[in-house]
C-alpha cells in the first residue's frame, strides 16, 4: 500500500463509525470495477468451489466480498491507530469460555483466513500474550507498520515465516497460544491436496505437525464482520476431540471441513482474492 494510501487510512480512521463502513464498502465497489486481475480470481475461486452456483449468485457474492473487504481494509486505521476501548468496541468476544477452558496448556487457535483475521488477531493480543508468524512486506514502511500495529495494543511475539517453525513450537510449549493462519497455499513443500469443496487444494499439514509435537489443544478462532456499524465479533469453537489422530491427511481432511462450513455460513467473508489453488497436482494446467 502506497504512503497516499496509508495517510487516507490514517485520516478516515477518525470518521464515526458509520461513515467509515459507508466509505469501506464503496471502496469495494471500486475496487470490484479497477481490480480486474482479482476479479477474475476470486470470480475464479467461486467457480472451482461452487460450481453448482449460476454466474450470476457468483458474480453477488464476488461483489460483496470486495465491499467486505473494502471495509476491512479502512477498519483496520482503527487497529493500527485508534484507542484500546475503540478495538474493543469495535470487536467483541464470544465463546470465551471455551478457551480458557485449555488455556493453561499449549493451545494452537485456528484462524482462517476471514476478512477479519487481523481484527481477531489484534483484539485477542490486546488481553491474551499469544504468538503469531507474518511474512516480510516489501514496503519497509507498511512492513513496521504491520509489525508495530500487531504489537501496540499488547505483548505479542511474531515471528517472520523464514525463521521456520522451531521459534514457534518453542514458544508454544512455553505456553503463549499460537494465533495460526494455515490455510493458504504456501506452495509444494509441506503440503498435501486435500479436497477443499468440490476441488483440491494443496494445504499444509502443520496443524496436525505442530499439535502432535506440542501437545497443543486446538481450538478455532473465527472473526466475523458484522452487517451495519456492529463492527465484529471473534468467536472461539470448542477444542477439537482427537485431534491430532494417526492419520494426518484425515487431520487435514478435518481442517479444511471445519472452514467449509464456516465459508458456508459468510462465504463473501472468506480471503478470495488469494490464489488458493495455484498450485496444481503434477500434470494438471494452472487454474489462473
Amino acid at each position: 500500500m502506497s504512503r497516499f494510501g496509508l495517510a487516507l487510512v490514517w485520516l478516515l480512521h477518525r470518521l464515526p463509525f458509520a461513515l467509515l463502513v459507508w466509505f469501506g464498502r464503496a471502496l469495494g465497489l471500486l475496487l470490484f470495477v479497477l481490480a480486474i486481475e482479482r476479479r477474475r480470481v476470486v470470480l475464479t475461486n467461486l467457480q472451482l468451489c461452487f460450481p453448482h452456483w449460476g454466474a450470476a449468485q457468483r458474480r453477488r457474492v464476488a461483489r460483496a466480498h470486495f465491499q467486505a473487504l473494502g471495509r476491512s481494509l479502512l477498519e483496520h486505521g482503527i487497529l493500527w491507530w485508534a484507542s484500546r476501548e475503540r478495538v474493543f468496541d469495535l470487536v467483541r468476544v464470544e465463546g470465551e469460555a471455551h478457551f480458557r477452558a485449555v488455556e493453561h496448556g499449549p493451545v494452537i487457535l485456528l484462524a482462517p483466513h476471514f476478512v477479519g483475521l487481523d481484527m481477531g488477531g489484534i483484539r485477542f493480543g490486546a488481553q491474551w500474550e499469544g504468538v503469531s508468524v507474518y511474512s516480510q512486506q516489501k514496503d519497509p514502511v507498511f512492513d513496521d507498520l504491520l509489525l508495530r500495529g500487531r504489537t501496540r495494543l499488547g505483548p505479542a511475539q511474531l515471528f517472520s515465516r523464514q525463521e521456520g517453525i522451531r521459534p514457534v513450537a518453542r514458544a508454544i510449549k512455553a505456553g503463549y497460544p499460537f494465533y495460526y493462519l494455515p490455510d493458504m497455499d504456501f506452495g509444494a513443500r509441506d503440503s498435501i491436496f486435500v479436497s477443499f469443496f468440490e476441488t483440491t487444494a494443496a494445504t499444509i499439514t502443520g496443524l496436525s505437525r505442530l499439535a502432535r509435537l506440542t501437545g497443543a489443544r486446538v481450538v478455532p478462532l473465527v472473526t466475523t464482520q458484522l452487517p451495519g456499524t456492529d463492527g465484529y465479533v471473534m468467536q472461539f469453537y470448542p477444542a477439537w476431540d482427537d485431534f491430532p489422530s494417526d492419520d494426518i491427511v484425515a487431520d487435514t481432511r478435518r481442517m479444511n471441513a471445519f472452514i467449509e462450513a464456516r465459508i458456508l455460513e459468510m462465504p463473501e467473508q472468506y480471503y478470495w482474492v488469494h490464489k488458493r489453488f495455484k498450485t496444481r497436482p503434477a500434470g494438471e494446467a494452472s487454474v489462473y
